[in-house]
């Protein structure tokens, strides 16, 4: 159990007037992300499943209902990309927590989704794999958890740490039919175009070509350390845009801040709850 003092220190080391790097591994967690195991989609288990089309392949996503889940009812959808594979992420769907921290695994549908690299028939672990095959397993699969698990259409959200920041806007702003799944974006930790990497359509004209499908739809854009540069980025290419900044002041490049009780959660929690379309969930 989490001490009130323990939960005061954060709260400290967390506020906007703290200038100090805090060691985020001394505040101990108090959610722990589900393992993703092999089992049918169960309400509370984070369960490895697949598309029809890629049976019997190495091609798969981590699927969680959340542990208030019934049929017929529909449910908030969270759907989260990974970072690369690097000493602070596997880059797999399996290491991913953000949607987890978020919902404390209530509430929303959580899917941790692959890029998809079709030669080898596996999730990709660095950068995009086949990114037209990519993009089409984000729409297969968000029509199937809308079909089959109950998942709301009206409150699908996008969100990714490191290259899953990225893909927000470079897979889920891809093209027209896919943008307009999204209701809402959480980027932790790079951001699309903010600096050119070698994959294809990273330059910061593509970017903007992503960026002017995403209209007038919120975004949350945090970053360890600063925002800074991407706060600059945004206000020249989209200066009336709907974006959330937070700094978060540990140097970790990480997504297993969510897991912690600090101010920073509660505010993408807040965030999050207060840009769902409330008509449309029961």
């Amino acid at each position: 159990m989490i001490s009130r003092c323990t939960i005061a220190l954060a709260a400290l080391c967390f506020s906007s007037t703290t200038r100090a790097a805090v060691d985020l591994n001394a505040i101990p967690p108090d959610l722990f992300t589900p393992a993703v195991i092999s089992n049918a989609p169960t309400p509370g288990l984070r369960v490895r499943h697949q598309l029809p089309q890629y049976a019997n392949t190495e091609v798969y996503h981590a699927l969680y209902l959340p542990t208030d889940w019934e049929p017929n009812r529909t449910y908030p959808v969270i759907i989260e990309y990974a970072g690369n594979q690097w000493k602070t992420s596997a880059g797999t769907v399996d290491g991913s927590n953000l949607g987890y921290g978020l919902t404390a695994g209530q509430g929303a549908i959580w899917v941790c989704i692959p890029y998809v690299n079709t030669e080898e028939k596996r999730n990709q672990l660095k950068w995009w794999g086949d990114l037209e095959a990519t993009v089409a397993y984000c729409k297969d699969l968000v029509r199937l958890v809308c079909t089959e698990f109950g998942g709301d259409e009206k409150n699908l959200f996008i969100a990714g740490f490191s290259r899953g920041a990225i893909a927000c806007n470079y897979i889920g702003l891809h093209d027209d039919e896919v943008s307009a799944l999204w209701r809402g974006f959480i980027c932790h930790s790079h951001y699309d175009g903010l600096k050119a990497w070698t994959f294809p359509l990273s330059s910061r004209e593509d970017a903007k070509t992503r960026l002017n499908r995403l209209g007038d739809r919120p975004q949350f854009i945090s970053s360890e350390n600063t925002t800074a540069a991407t706060r600059s980025y945004l206000a020249t290419l989209a200066p009336t845009g709907n974006f959330k900044f937070l700094d978060l002041p540990f140097p970790t490049h990480t997504d297993t801040w969510v897991l912690r009780n600090i101010p920073a959660r509660e505010t993408l929690r807040e965030w999050f709850y207060s840009n769902l379309d409330q008509t449309a969930s029961d």
